[in-house]
């Protein structure tokens, strides 16, 4: 009877034993598992990858395109957000607003579309100057009428009635250029309106304002002679 109880213990110890074996864990993984492996990433190799996922996808890189170098990412990330001369940095912007005022003064006198201020930038605004200045018209000699009435004022005795004349003269050359023009923005209007269909808001008036300056004084320059009206 011993002998049967030490044969049955000795045979569960070895199933036991069969059982445990100490190169498997319970669920089939390596005791290894509780040390790290020597191939395995560390936490900061993780960062920089998905840190250059990121950018590669911020930059709209395709699917074949390298992963940036570690040495790469992280001169990246040292690179400053603000540059550490502010002098140059400021002497470099003041030379680009000088250049680019430069531009706009030369667009002012040759018409190119592309440096123009916003106010006279599209193809409407181009079609309404040039319609004006194909045209005469009466404001552009208002001021210089309003100037020398002025001037005579100071001369002639204010009981005089060469005064009133001159008074009653100058309203009439006044009611004479706002009736040129209204004809001016009717026809402007109408001329926009055949070549681009809709016209933009403000352009009618752009031509009309345009109308009352002295044509070699207008800003930008007459691209156009007298009587060149645009097609």
């Amino acid at each position: 009877m011993l002998g049967n109880r030490c044969g049955r213990c000795g045979g569960f110890i070895h199933a036991a034993a069969r059982d445990v074996d100490f190169g498997r864990g319970p669920a089939g993984y390596s005791v290894g598992v509780f040390g790290r492996k020597k191939d395995e990433p560390s936490a900061q190799d993780s960062v920089d990858q998905l840190a250059a996922d990121a950018a590669a996808k911020g930059a709209g890189a395709g699917k074949g395109a390298p992963t940036p170098k570690r040495k790469e990412q992280e001169a990246a990330r040292k690179r400053p957000l603000v540059p550490t001369d502010r002098k140059a940095s400021k002497e470099a912007e003041r030379i680009a607003v000088q250049d680019q005022r430069q531009k706009m003064r030369q667009a002012l006198d040759t018409g190119d579309e592309k440096y123009l201020p916003l106010r006279d930038k599209g193809p409407q605004k181009r079609f309404a100057r040039d319609y004006v200045d194909a045209r005469f018209s009466l404001g552009e000699y208002l001021m210089f009428g309003a100037l020398l009435f002025v001037v005579i004022s100071f001369i002639i005795p204010s009981g005089s009635d060469a005064l009133s004349y001159i008074l009653i003269g100058f309203w009439v050359m006044f009611l004479a250029v706002f009736a040129d023009v209204f004809i001016l923005s009717r026809k402007l209007r109408k001329g926009l309106t055949q070549k681009f269909g809709d016209v933009e808001r403000g352009t009618v008036w752009y031509g009309s304002m345009r109308s009352l300056q002295f044509r070699r004084l207008r800003l930008p320059k007459p691209q156009v002679e007298r009587g060149q009206y645009p097609s």
